[in-house]
């Protein structure tokens, strides 16, 4: 991504906005690819459990000179789970230590067959170094996109998606919006999660002032009442007063889940529910200091459902516990069972 933004962004770029933006445009022969770059996986699970499908393609980065990593098998996950498809791109090959056959097994381990395999996925080597396959991953990210029919229409009012937000002194609340369909213009109402906005200024990628922004590109707007989330859908209304209801709804609604939300499970309760007849599924997660551990502790866990009450293990990994961990206990009511390990 350094490599492409150093080469391809514009240049009168003020140093480390992109880093903010966290997603921008580069012009192709075959037409502008987007890249939202997201930090690190846990700002991924979080959008996707918004049910945002925003990105189109997935480009899946490996090193050749090391191995497929626990976070990469992770990263395949959440593409499968998003329903996304994928594209293998293989860095650091200028190296004598490269090994991109080691990579392409490896992978077909994990159940990405590339096409050099007489597989579907395309995959390409590439270096940031030297800019190596940099062009080929360019092009061929374009052409996945006529493979996949992807098309939005510039018409009609603007429809996107919130990637990042914040208050900045004297801006008010900025947010960096991608957008997927019709045109966003200065001067637009529009609503976002829990609050409406008129948009004051949209600024590009590269921080310049523009006066509208088309579906595929990403932009940062002000004129926002309030910072919206993450994967917050931004829609264009009418007029102000028809954003300001729909925002004032919002928020009451939001409240009221507020007020509502139900306490998590606890095993004092799960006991109680069990004994009344009433809960028949315990849901577990199981985080152990090794593999092994946690095959085992599975599985004699498993063994321990009957017909009253089933035990249903919704992840078993290896390593410290986490926030993705409490997450998915929270939103699948799951116990979290840690062998030898500590939550960080």
């Amino acid at each position: 991504l350094d490599w492409i933004r150093k080469e391809k962004v514009a240049a009168g770029e003020a140093g480390g906005i992109t880093q903010h933006v966290g997603a921008y445009s580069v012009s192709t022969d075959k037409g502008s690819v987007t890249f939202l770059d997201t930090p690190g996986h846990e700002a991924f699970t979080a959008m996707r459990a918004r049910g945002s499908q925003v990105t189109d393609v997935v480009v899946l980065v490996v090193a050749a000179d090391d191995r497929v990593m626990p976070q990469t098998v992770e990263s395949i996950e959440h593409a499968r789970a998003a329903k996304v498809p994928v594209v293998v791109a293989i860095t650091k090959c200028d190296l004598e230590t490269a090994n991109t056959d080691k990579i392409r097994a490896q992978l077909a381990e994990r159940g990405i067959e590339v096409e050099q395999w007489g597989g579907s996925t395309s995959c390409v080597d590439v270096s940031s170094k030297t800019g190596l396959g940099m062009e080929t991953l360019l092009e061929t990210l374009a052409l996945e996109t006529e493979v996949l029919d992807l098309k939005a229409d510039k018409s009609g009012n603007a429809k996107g998606t919130v990637i990042e937000s914040k208050v900045e002194k004297g801006r008010g609340s900025v947010a960096t919006v991608l957008i997927q369909s019709g045109t966003l213009k200065v001067g637009d109402n529009f609503v976002t999660g829990i609050w409406a906005g008129k948009v004051r200024a949209i600024l590009n990628e590269s921080g310049e002032a523009i006066q509208e922004c088309g579906p595929g590109f990403p932009c940062q707007i002000m004129g926002m009442e309030g910072a919206p989330m993450s994967g917050d859908k931004l829609i264009v209304t009418e007029d102000d007063k028809a954003s300001k209801e729909i925002a004032g709804k919002r928020r009451m609604a939001a409240k009221e889940r507020e007020l509502r939300a139900r306490q998590h499970m606890t095993l004092d309760q799960l006991y109680d529910r069990v004994k009344a007849g009433s809960y028949t599924q315990l849901n577990l997660i199981i985080k152990a200091d090794t593999n092994g551990s946690a095959e085992a502790i599975a599985a004699e866990l498993e063994k321990l459902g009957n017909k009253e009450v089933g035990i249903n293990i919704v992840r078993k990994a290896v390593g410290n516990l986490n926030e993705s961990d409490v997450m998915l206990a929270s939103a699948s009511d799951a116990i979290i069972i840690a062998f030898h390990i500590l939550p960080n």
